[in-house]
């Protein structure tokens, strides 16, 4: 099963972290943006998880 991963930026930012979601291959399929705090980016994650899943798809190509 894939997992997520809370990074932190080595460039001089405002908000250094940030998350992605890697695959079983260990391939990055997500990044997300940037965060002030650690906090902040595992908010994000949860919110990924809260509401991802019950999302349709919409193609607007």
């Amino acid at each position: 099963m894939g997992h997520y991963e809370v990074r932190k930026s080595h460039k001089q930012t405002d908000q250094p972290w940030y998350f992605v979601l890697v695959a079983n291959n260990h391939e990055i399929i997500f990044t997300s943006e940037m965060y002030a705090s650690k906090q902040g980016a595992l908010k994000g994650i949860k919110s990924v998880q809260t509401n991802a899943s019950s999302q349709e798809i919409r193609d607007k190509s």
